[in-house]
């Protein structure tokens, strides 16, 4: 990956084209979602044909994220009726999106291939990417497709029909421009990029948040997953944890994952490849900015530097670890809160090396309904990292993981999730799946 801190015009053009890869819509769990597009590509090259078997392998951390999540429009949860609507729809064109729409017959067919159980899902014997998905489907008449997504939640790195091999796209091969030309980011380019560039270059993240915006909304007219959200504004929230600022984005922010989580037929701006880290880095601070009712102008390089600093960590990170990405999008959350409260970059710096001084090592264990009481706690932790930061209070170098240098104290949080946390990643997955139910 090449870096720079130079900010011309063809660099922020750079960072304009990373941010439109990295932030994209996502209609459910985008783990699921991306075996059932991978499931698209192999059914699409097979055609109108009869499938007799569907074999799916899987990475540990893609079957972890995919094992108790709601698939939206569905009522139902977990991996086999999301392999089975990616047969039936066969439409990977739609990427992400592939399951925002599909008709009750549609839907009926791909039940009764469930219930059928032509369907076997296994993990893929490591080392392998930690986001791996292969299928291969068998039809009736003897044909076969395989198709491999690897890497990002829609790169599609090998399809083949029989013998012949139709895409190849190895990850690090030199041909692949994504892989090998990736802009490598650091905090005082995130940081300069969303205070300096143009406005009108940047501001497309503001429609970007209203999308996940109005998922937020649609939970709070209904009762999904936990319903953390509705909780918050509850009676008994408002009671207890009385109606703030904090108590709003706490509740704007946990219920959009609310219903995500529990399969409600919402598309949200996912970021890195997470719709809840999209939410997370976008709730907080667009809630914030309305209620102490702050410019566009300031609203958008907030919510450009939330998301920009998540792609940031992400990129040191992976796409899949056993460290809960909340902990990375809410400190992007903490970045923008701090930024609207006035901050300077060295407060914003505070805020990022305050978060790694908290949460670090809060756990995935999988996506589910109950991602929304995670990011409650990432949301809260960032408002108060963001008043400490402009207290000039700071989580110091001598303390913990924390480093003096907030690109140091970056690389130590990524490098606990990244490395330290894989035998914890292996012992969750191996309860997560030896549960009697």
């Amino acid at each position: 990956m090449k870096t720079t801190n130079r900010l011309t015009p063809a660099l922020r053009q750079e960072i304009i084209s990373l941010i439109h890869q990295e932030v994209v819509p996502a209609t459910g769990c985008t783990e699921p979602v991306a075996v059932s597009l991978c499931t698209a590509y192999a059914s699409a090259t097979l055609g109108d044909l009869t499938p007799e078997s569907v074999s799916v392998l899987l990475s540990p951390n893609v079957l972890k994220n995919a094992l108790g999540v709601g698939i939206p429009g569905t009522g139902m949860i977990g991996l086999p009726i999301a392999i089975a609507l990616g047969v039936v729809l066969a439409q990977p064109e739609k990427g992400l999106t592939l399951l925002d729409s599909f008709t009750p017959e549609q839907l009926a067919e791909a039940k009764q291939l469930v219930e059928d159980k032509i369907i076997a899902i296994g993990t893929k014997p490591e080392p392998v990417d930690k986001l791996y998905a292969e299928v291969t489907i068998q039809t009736t008449g003897g044909e076969t497709a395989t198709a491999i997504i690897s890497g990002k939640h829609d790169h599609l790195t090998f399809l083949a029909k029989g013998d012949q091999v139709l895409e190849d796209h190895p990850i690090g091969q030199q041909d692949d421009e994504d892989d090998e030309e990736e802009l490598a980011l650091n905090f005082s380019l995130v940081y300069d990029f969303a205070t300096t560039a143009p406005l009108e270059e940047i501001e497309f993240i503001l429609a970007d948040a209203e999308v996940n915006a109005e998922a937020s909304r649609l939970s709070m007219k209904s009762n999904y997953g936990h319903a953390v959200g509705r909780m918050v504004q509850s009676d008994l929230g408002r009671k207890y944890l009385g109606e703030s600022t904090l108590t709003k984005i706490i509740s704007a922010t946990s219920a959009a994952c609310d219903a995500r989580m529990d399969g409600a037929p919402v598309t949200v701006m996912s970021n890195s490849g997470s719709g809840n880290q999209g939410i997370t880095a976008t709730m907080p601070v667009l809630t914030f900015a309305k209620e102490q009712k702050k410019s566009r102008e300031e609203t958008v390089r907030a919510l450009m530097l939330s998301n920009l600093m998540v792609i940031y960590i992400k990129q040191k990170l992976g796409r899949l670890s056993a460290l809960c990405g909340c902990v990375v999008a809410s400190t992007g959350a903490a970045c923008g809160l701090t930024y609207l409260l006035g901050g300077n970059k060295q407060q914003v710096s505070y805020a990022v090396k305050n978060m790694v001084g908290n949460i670090t090592g809060l756990l995935c264990d999988g996506a589910k309904p109950s991602c929304s009481l995670k990011v409650s706690s990432g949301v809260s932790t960032a408002m108060f990292s963001s008043l400490l930061a402009m207290e000039q209070k700071v989580v110091t170098g001598s303390e913990g993981i924390v480093d003096d240098d907030v690109d140091q104290t970056i690389d130590n949080l990524t490098s606990i999730g990244r490395v330290g946390m894989n035998e914890t990643d292996r012992l969750v997955l191996d309860i997560m799946t030896s549960k009697n139910h």
